[in-house]
C-alpha cells in the first residue's frame, strides 16, 4: 500500500457540517433526471409527457453516442420536460406512483460473473443505465466503449469543504463493493486504482478485505480528494492515454445490480451548510434525483436569503428549492445568499472573516469554522499574477498560464501546459483565491472542448 502526502492545496474551513447520523428521508413524490448532469450529451428523448415508465425504463440517449442508456429513477409518470435556452432539456421528471415496478436485467452469482466477458460486461452496463456511472479521462465525460482504458481509477475520499465521508456512506456495502470490482476488471488489461484518504479509520471495515485492487492512501487539503491529483502521483496520463473513473459508492451499485438484476436507486445525501439548523444536516436514505424540498424543508432554514447547491461549494450547481439534485452527488449545501456590502469592511480586522491572504488577523488567530456566503468582494479586473495559484494544486501545472493559453486559443500550449491531465474541479481553489475574479474551471472546460474538436 502506497502512501501520498501532499503539502500544496488549502482547506475552506466552512460552517455547517453534517452530523454523522443517518435517517430516512421523506419518501419522494417527485424525481428527475437531468441531461446537464452529464458533459456533452445531447439527449434524444424516448418518452413524452404522460409515458408511464418502471424504475429502469429508458428515458432518452446520447444522439452523438445511442448505446448509453439514461434511465428512469422512479416508477409513474413523466409529468413534465423542462426546457433551457435554444430549447435543450434541461429535466425529465416523473411522478412516483409508490408501486416501485422494475425492469428486470439477469442477476448472476459469483460464478457467473466470472464466465463473463467484458464485452458482455458492457453490454449489460449499457441496457441497465449503468453506464453513465463510467467516466474517462481525457475530457471528464461519460465513458467510451470504442476504447478500453489503461487503467480504472477508484476515488474513496473527498476533500471539499462539508464533503461527505465516502468511508461512512460505504461502511455496509463491502460485499457489494468486491463485486463491482469483480466486475470493473473485465474492463481493462491495466490496474485498477484506488485512492482513501489516509487516516486510521479509512481502512474499517469496507477497504481492508477488498481484492483485485492497487490501493493508495492520500493525505494533505484539497484537493489531495480529487481524482485528477490520484492519476498524477499514481501513474501520470500521457497524450494518447485514456483512462476511466469511478466513484467508490458507484462501484458498489455496479456490484448490486449484476446480483439483483435491477437499477439500484437507492442513496444516501449528506445535507450540509451554515444556513441550516443542526436538525437538518444529516445524512438522509432517499433516492437517485429526488427533489431537494424532501431532504430540506423551508422550517429548517435559518436564513431567509440561500443558495442551495446540488454538490459541494466548489464545484456543485445551484438549484432551487423546488429542483433535483444531480446524477452524480452524494451532498447538498445551503449557504448565505447575499450581495450587501459592509461599510467600511476593508478596515475592519477580519476576525470572523476567513481568507487564504493575510488581509484579516483571521490568519494570525484562526477559528475551527466560518461562516461563508456568496458576495464575490468584487468584480473581475486586469489578470494578477499573484504566484498564489501554483500552491493550490498538487501537480506539475501552472494555472496562470494555462488559463491564459486557452484564452489566446493555442492548442500546443494547453497540451504542453497540461490540460488533457485535469478537469474543472481542480482549479476551483484558483477561482476563490483569484484578486481578478477569474472563473478558471469555465475556461478549463472552453479549453477542453476546444481540444476535443480540434481531435
Amino acid at each position: 500500500m502506497v502512501k501520498h502526502k501532499l503539502k500544496k492545496g488549502y482547506d475552506i474551513r466552512l460552517a455547517g457540517s453534517t452530523e454523522k447520523m443517518t435517517v430516512p428521508a421523506e419518501r419522494p413524490t417527485r424525481l428527475a433526471l437531468q441531461p446537464p448532469d452529464f458533459i456533452g450529451v445531447k439527449p434524444k428523448l424516448e418518452v413524452e409527457i404522460g409515458s408511464k415508465v418502471k424504475i429502469g425504463t429508458t428515458l432518452f440517449y446520447d444522439k452523438e453516442y445511442p448505446d448509453a442508456k439514461f434511465v428512469s429513477p422512479a416508477c409513474g409518470e413523466v409529468i413534465e420536460i423542462n426546457r433551457g435556452e435554444r430549447r435543450a432539456i434541461m429535466e425529465i421528471v416523473i411522478a412516483d406512483d409508490g408501486s416501485d415496478q422494475y425492469e428486470f436485467f439477469s442477476s448472476h452469482s459469483d460464478e457467473q460473473l466470472e464466465a463473463l466477458s467484458g464485452d458482455e460486461i458492457v453490454q449489460k452496463l449499457l441496457e441497465g443505465g449503468m453506464w453513465p456511472y463510467l467516466r474517462q479521462r481525457p475530457f471528464s465525460k461519460i465513458a467510451r466503449t470504442s476504447t478500453r482504458p489503461r487503467d480504472i481509477f477508484i476515488n474513496a475520499m473527498d476533500t471539499a469543504p462539508l464533503a461527505p465521508d465516502l468511508t461512512y456512506l460505504m461502511r455496509d456495502e463491502a460485499e457489494n463493493f468486491q463485486t463491482g470490482i469483480n466486475v470493473l476488471s473485465k474492463l481493462t488489461g491495466g490496474k485498477l486504482y484506488l485512492s482513501i484518504s489516509d487516516n486510521d479509520e479509512a481502512l474499517e471495515p469496507v477497504f481492508d478485505t477488498i481484492s483485485g485492487i492497487e490501493k493508495h492512501l492520500f493525505r494533505g487539503p484539497h484537493p489531495a480528494g480529487n481524482t485528477s491529483v490520484h492519476i498524477y502521483h499514481i501513474h501520470p496520463m500521457k497524450v494518447g492515454d485514456v483512462i476511466w473513473y469511478i466513484s467508490a459508492p458507484h462501484v458498489a451499485l455496479i456490484g448490486k445490480f449484476f446480483k439483483t438484476g435491477r437499477l439500484p436507486v437507492e442513496r444516501v445525501v449528506a445535507v450540509s451548510g451554515s444556513s441550516l439548523s443542526r436538525d437538518a444536516r444529516k445524512y438522509f436514505e432517499t433516492r437517485v434525483g429526488m427533489a431537494v424540498q424532501t431532504l430540506i424543508p423551508k422550517g429548517l432554514i435559518l436564513d431567509e436569503d440561500v443558495r442551495i447547491i446540488s454538490g459541494s461549494v466548489l464545484r456543485g450547481r445551484e438549484v432551487e428549492h423546488n429542483g433535483f439534485v444531480g446524477f452524480y452527488d452524494y451532498q447538498v449545501t445551503v449557504i448565505p445568499d447575499t450581495n450587501e456590502r459592509v461599510l467600511f469592511g476593508w478596515l475592519t480586522p477580519g476576525l470572523k472573516d476567513e481568507s487564504y491572504s493575510r488581509t484579516f488577523l483571521s490568519r494570525l488567530f484562526p477559528r475551527p469554522e466560518y461562516v461563508k456566503d456568496t458576495r464575490l468582494h468584487g468584480g473581475k479586473r486586469a489578470f494578477i499574477q499573484s504566484g498564489d495559484y501554483e500552491k493550490m494544486l498538487p501537480m506539475d501545472i501552472y494555472p496562470a498560464q494555462l488559463v491564459k493559453s486557452i484564452m489566446a486559443e493555442e492548442i500546443e500550449d494547453m497540451i504542453g501546459l497540461g490540460l488533457l491531465e485535469v478537469d474543472e474541479e481542480d482549479f476551483a481553489l484558483c477561482t476563490y483565491i483569484c484578486p481578478s475574479k477569474i472563473d478558471f474551471g469555465e475556461y478549463v472546460r472552453k479549453g477542453l472542448d476546444m481540444l476535443e474538436r480540434e481531435g
